[in-house]
């Protein structure tokens, strides 16, 4: 109770790991926000959306009602897309979003496998279990999500993450292995008895998927972690081929750097490299993947899209000046007790709502 000010300053006073995690910006990480299945995957031929509830992270699970209306509100028609909201707020369903999904075909519009990575399959109690660090996302959540995309069984598949693995600090499958179309990059050490499924798949695919495994004694399950090779984006060239979009990090360690170097000479669809120095973004803990949430659509599906969305050059400059003029260039602690950048902060969000065509998204504009 009470202004503004005297509500912020009461709940820092009382309880600040509760204050600090309201004021988390998190959702900036895209690959975290839903799972999504291209209409060529399910029987409605309809896209399906479930924002991700991530139950495991107080300061993460409050974000998944705002993503839900975000989703709507830029995928608006219903007659191609369908919505669902984030599944129960229980452990037996957490879900972390697409960070933990992988599709893969031949080509984007082709009907896919979906493949879903769980860390902990709860209902089996001889299945292997992390010791040290929560399994993120339960077979059980990947499972509910399949059946609400209405996705067929025999090109749904499931494989667990290793739990020594996740022991190790691997909290997403984006942090051990990377897919596009039919090339599925992954560490040795990725996941347990994951052989059988990976076949199946290349199977289902008619022997066209290019696995590639990397070796731990190439790479180190820590040199993987730490420069987040697998947390890169692996994307389309114009030529048929991929490219893989890096963090800086991967041209730093030596171990690394030497197994791109070698992957380029592969006869594999990846030809080319690209690093980035987005140091500020690794040190929050996601790399260029953690920005990814693909969304795989026909013509008139992209028609049907909020235009408002979709970046040309003039929503370019007017991002640009709208951050010009709402960020600021330092953030202190105590700057989260001022009424006056709480006021900021909705003053920006609310025009950037206006700029997107979102409407009253948030729960201070309704």
């Amino acid at each position: 109770s009470g202004s503004n000010s005297q509500v912020l300053n009461a709940a820092f006073k009382q309880s600040p790991l509760i204050f600090n995690a309201c004021c988390s910006a998190s959702s900036m990480w895209a690959a975290n926000a839903a799972t999504v299945s291209p209409s060529p995957d399910t029987q409605d031929n309809k896209v399906h959306f479930t924002a991700a509830n991530l139950i495991d992270k107080f300061h993460r699970s409050i974000e998944s009602e705002t993503t839900h209306l975000i989703l709507k509100k830029v995928f608006p028609s219903e007659e191609h897309f369908c919505h669902h909201k984030a599944l129960p707020p229980h452990s037996i369903f957490g879900d972390e979003g697409a960070a933990n999904h992988t599709r893969l075909c031949i080509n984007h519009g082709d009907k896919a496998i979906e493949l879903f990575t769980y860390g902990d399959n709860i209902i089996d109690v001889d299945s292997p279990h992390p010791q040290h660090f929560p399994a993120r996302q339960k077979s059980t959540a990947s499972q509910a999500i399949a059946r609400l995309h209405k996705l067929t069984p025999e090109n749904t598949f499931y494989i667990q993450q290793d739990p020594d693995t996740i022991d190790e600090g691997v909290f997403h499958n984006d942090v051990i292995a990377v897919g596009n179309r039919n090339m599925f990059l992954y560490h040795q050490n990725a996941f347990y008895n994951g052989a059988p499924v990976l076949s199946s798949i290349n199977k289902t695919l008619n022997g066209e998927l290019n696995l590639i495994e990397v070796p731990i004694a190439k790479v180190p399950m820590r040199d993987a972690i730490t420069s987040y090779l697998f947390n890169s984006q692996l994307v389309d060239l114009p030529s048929g081929n991929m490219a893989l979009i890096a963090p800086m990090e991967c041209r730093e360690n030596k171990h690394v750097y030497e197994y791109i170097c070698e992957l380029l000479t592969l006869n594999t669809p990846v030809k080319d490299i690209n690093y980035f120095d987005i140091k500020q973004s690794m040190q929050n803990g996601g790399g260029p993947a953690c920005l990814r949430l693909r969304v795989v659509l026909n013509e008139k599906e992209l028609a049907a899209v909020n235009q408002s969305c979709m970046l040309t050059e003039t929503l370019y400059r007017a991002l640009v000046k709208w951050i010009n003029k709402h960020y600021r260039d330092q953030l202190k602690l105590t700057d989260f007790l001022d009424s006056e950048f709480l006021n900021e902060s909705r003053t920006a969000l609310d025009e950037l709502t206006q700029i997107l065509n979102l409407g009253s998204i948030y729960p201070f504009q309704r």
